[in-house]
C-alpha cells in the first residue's frame, strides 16, 4: 500500500535527509530524490532509504538517446525504487526503449515508468519562449497521449491538466502532480499550483510536497494532518506497492 503523499527530499546532503526520514513512519508516504540530493548523496542513499522500506520516487528526468537513457532506467530499477521517470519530449522511441528496457528485466515488482510534460514552474510565456505557442494543457495533453502511446504508467504534470489527461487516457493512467501547496504556503518557485484536496478532487493519484512537510517542526505531525485532510478523497483510489 503506498501512500498518495510524495514527500519531496529537497536537501543537499545526505545526513540532512537521513535525519529527516528518520521522523517519518514509511507507511505515512514515499519520498523522493531528485538531482542535488542524488548528485551528492548518489545510489548509496537510495539503497538506504529502500532498506528502510521507504517507496522511492527516482526524479531525474532522464532525457538523452534511447539507448541512454534505457541503460539509466535499467540501473535505476536495479536499486530497488519504486518510481522513475523520462522526458516525454525525448519522444516515442525513447519512452518505447525504456519500456522495454525495464520490462525485459522480469522483476516480480518493477518500478513505475513514467513521463514528465511539462514543469509545473514553467508558465505560457516560458512555453512560447522554446517555441511553443500551444496553450500549456494542449502541450501537456499532447505529451501524455504520447507517454501512454509509448508505454509510460503515467506522467508528472500540473494538477490543472489532471482531469483533461483522465479524460483521454483514462482513470488508470496515473498522474503525478507537484505544486502541490496549502493554502497558507507560498508558491515558492511553481507557477501551476493547487492544493491537496484541489487536486485529488480533478483525479491526481499522487501528490508531491516538500517544504510544508520537510520546514515543519514535526514532519509526522504534519505529514498525518496532511492524511487526514484528504482522507475523504482517497477512498475510491487504490494505492499499489
Amino acid at each position: 500500500m503506498v501512500s498518495p503523499i510524495i514527500i519531496a527530499l529537497d536537501y543537499p546532503h545526505l545526513t540532512q535527509a537521513l535525519s529527516f526520514v528518520n521522523q517519518l513512519n514509511h507507511q505515512s508516504c514515499a519520498v523522493k530524490v531528485g538531482k542535488e540530493l542524488f548528485t551528492q548523496a548518489g545510489p548509496e542513499l537510495v539503497r538506504q532509504l529502500v532498506s528502510l522500506n521507504f517507496n522511492v520516487f527516482l526524479d531525474l528526468k532522464f532525457h538523452d538517446i534511447p539507448s541512454t537513457t534505457s541503460k539509466a532506467v535499467v540501473a535505476a530499477a536495479h536499486l530497488g525504487v519504486w518510481m522513475i521517470n523520462v522526458h516525454a519530449l525525448g519522444g516515442m522511441n525513447m519512452m518505447k526503449a525504456c519500456r522495454q528496457a525495464l520490462d525485459d528485466l522480469c522483476l516480480a515488482n518493477p518500478p513505475l515508468l513514467i513521463a514528465v510534460t511539462v514543469l509545473t514552474s514553467m508558465n505560457q510565456s516560458d512555453l512560447k519562449s522554446i517555441g511553443v505557442p500551444d496553450p500549456i494543457e494542449n502541450q501537456v495533453l499532447r505529451l501524455a497521449q504520447l507517454a501512454q502511446q509509448s508505454g509510460m504508467d503515467g506522467v508528472v504534470c500540473s494538477a490543472q491538466e489532471v482531469s483533461k489527461i483522465k479524460a483521454a487516457c483514462g482513470d488508470s493512467f496515473l498522474t503525478i502532480t507537484p505544486g502541490i501547496r496549502s493554502l497558507k504556503s507560498d508558491h515558492a518557485d511553481q507557477s501551476r499550483v493547487m492544493t491537496p484536496v484541489e487536486a485529488l478532487k480533478q483525479g491526481s493519484d499522487y501528490l508531491v510536497i516538500g517544504r510544508e512537510v520537510t520546514q515543519s517542526n514535526n514532519p509526522q505531525e504534519t505529514l498525518s494532518a496532511l492524511l487526514t485532510n484528504i482522507q475523504p478523497h482517497t477512498t475510491s483510489k487504490s494505492y499499489d506497492s
